[in-house]
């Protein structure tokens, strides 16, 4: 019996790596499919500070950084994978929110109120191209100028390996990972199109975030579990406790 993770390459495999020294079997199906895009900032703006809210951007804006002259401004991180992608990279000075966009706007807002970043100052915020929540509009309301560019997207994953296909009819999947809403919606698009939605939705489904969990509900799930706080050892313990549960 397997464990789905559905994140996206390559994180997916750290996710695969730590369940399977956990004694699961793993099974990968990335839904989201990472694209970077090109960085021109047309802006001419001078900036104080960058927000991040996902690894991702990290990854898409690496291969530039030696000619944008960005790595020595504070970058603001949504959370510690984040960040530690940001300090591969090179960033000098990564500060470190709670795993939420939530979080990230206030410890921006903590970081003016530390002077690390100046008040009503211009933040860039490296973005995918589908934004989940509105930083800029939050972060402009309190004074700042937010400057956001898109440097990557995320495009739906249209099929589901053919392994997972056939771990779902013969119901050897135990339960599925989920990382955000965007990732979810095209794991259900994809499990419909192949006709195992039915199989799919009648396991555990593991959620980072109770927005997560919306989506799975909203489709008919009715085993949907969420982790206590936005980071993977946390849903790692709801992942433990949803199987423990199935077994009661």
């Amino acid at each position: 019996m397997a464990i789905l993770v559905t994140r996206p390459h390559p994180d997916n495999e750290a996710t695969a790596a730590s369940l399977r020294a956990q004694g699961h079997v793993v099974l990968l199906a990335p839904a989201l499919k990472f694209e970077p895009v090109a960085f021109h900032d047309e802006s001419e703006a001078s900036y104080s500070g960058i927000i991040v809210t996902s690894a991702n951007a990290i990854r898409a804006i690496a291969p530039q950084l030696p000619e944008l002259r960005l790595s020595k401004l504070p970058l603001f991180a949504v959370g510690e994978h984040t960040a530690a992608a940001a300090r591969e990279a090179g960033f000098e000075k990564v500060i470190v929110a709670g795993g939420d966009g939530a979080a990230l706007r206030d410890k921006v807002l903590q970081g003016a109120r530390d002077k690390v970043v100046k008040k009503k100052s211009t933040l860039l915020n490296l973005a995918g191209a589908d934004l989940s929540r509105d930083l800029s509009a939050e972060l402009g309301a309190e004074g700042f100028n937010v400057v956001a560019q898109t440097i990557y997207r995320m495009v739906p994953v249209k099929h589901l390996p053919r392994e997972v296909c056939e771990g779902f009819v013969a119901h050897g999947i135990r339960a599925v990972l989920h990382y955000s809403r965007r990732s979810a919606r095209a794991f259900l698009d994809a499990a419909r199109d192949e006709g195992v939605e039915i199989s799919a939705l009648s396991i555990p489904q593991c959620c980072l975030s109770e927005s997560i969990a919306g989506v799975l509900r909203e489709a008919g799930a009715t085993q949907v579990a969420v982790a206590a706080a936005p980071d993977e050892n946390a849903l790692f313990e709801t992942l433990a406790r949803a199987l423990r549960t199935r077994l009661a």
